[in-house]
């Protein structure tokens, strides 16, 4: 029978957040896949597993998830940890985990920390829906059509940075989406922990005067559904009714539905569209 892959979440700074599971786990399977063997040996030494480790990275994450797959088809039992969280999140683990579905491979979670839900809870915004985007891409064109996508984002935004490039993505996400509230989590479950309610300007002033230390998770309020309808109608308003109704219409909507669908964007009733097209001589 193949073995089973374990996803072991490890602390993200304190070190009582390792739980009893994950400690048995990782002393009883035959391999850990670490992200960064140098770091992870200091996490197993404090709790005294001996496991042999190998390292499963993202500049080898492809062929050696291969070299994984191979020994869990053999029948071991393979850990996988990351620096420091919940593995495959924002993390080369989601290839080996894909892999490892795909032949049929037994794949099991042990939960615990993972900072992205940590500084949500955290942050004072909205928690009913929210999206991750992890670290913003470094290609800068990537990186413009991110942000463009959230610039309408309704739902809670949590995003990771590191401290060196923290007063660039604050200008961006400024720039792209306009005031919002933003809570800055750093540091977190470690003893110098910071969690900053603020908005976007006001951080961007803040870290004018001092300097970024440590990792961040921003949690960024989405778009107010207010604002949204107000630049709706906004945009409606720069249209003439005429071009309105084309806009509806050109996808073969039927007139009397795109008579109601104007008045309903325009706060108007179906009543004054069709009074409007009739004395502009428009047969309708």
């Amino acid at each position: 029978m193949a073995g089973t892959l374990y996803l072991c979440a490890t602390p993200i700074g304190n070190l009582s957040d390792m739980t009893p599971r994950v400690i048995q786990t990782l002393t009883d399977v035959d391999l850990i896949a670490a992200e960064d063997t140098r770091n992870s040996i200091k996490l197993l030494n404090h709790f005294e597993i001996k496991t042999p480790m190998t390292s499963y990275h993202e500049y080898n994450k492809v062929e050696k998830a291969e070299v994984l797959i191979a020994k869990l088809k053999q029948g071991q039992e393979i850990a996988l940890i990351t620096d420091a969280g919940t593995p495959a999140i924002s993390d080369p683990g989601e290839v080996l985990v894909r892999m490892a579905l795909q032949e049929g491979i037994t794949v099991t979670s042990l939960p615990g920390p993972a900072a992205c839900i940590t500084a949500l809870t955290l942050s004072g915004l909205s928690t009913r829906r929210f999206c991750f985007e992890g670290f913003l891409p470094a290609d800068k064109k990537e990186k413009k059509q991110v942000l463009a996508d959230l610039q309408n984002e309704k739902r809670t935004i949590i995003l990771y940075e590191a401290p060196h490039h923290l007063k660039r993505t604050l200008a961006e996400l400024y720039e792209t989406l306009g005031q919002r509230k933003i809570t800055l989590c750093r540091e977190l479950t470690k003893k110098f922990e910071s969690v900053m309610p603020t908005t976007l300007e006001d951080a961007i002033a803040y870290y004018e005067q001092n300097e970024p230390r440590g990792e961040y998770v921003l949690v960024v309020e989405g778009k107010n559904i207010q604002e949204m309808i107000a630049e709706e109608i906004a945009s409606w308003e720069q249209m003439t009714i005429e071009d309105h109704m084309a806009f509806y219409e050109k996808d073969g909507m039927p007139q009397k539905e795109a008579m109601k669908r104007v008045a309903k964007d325009r706060g108007v009733t179906k009543r004054d569209i069709y009074q409007y097209l009739i004395r502009k001589g428009v047969d309708k």
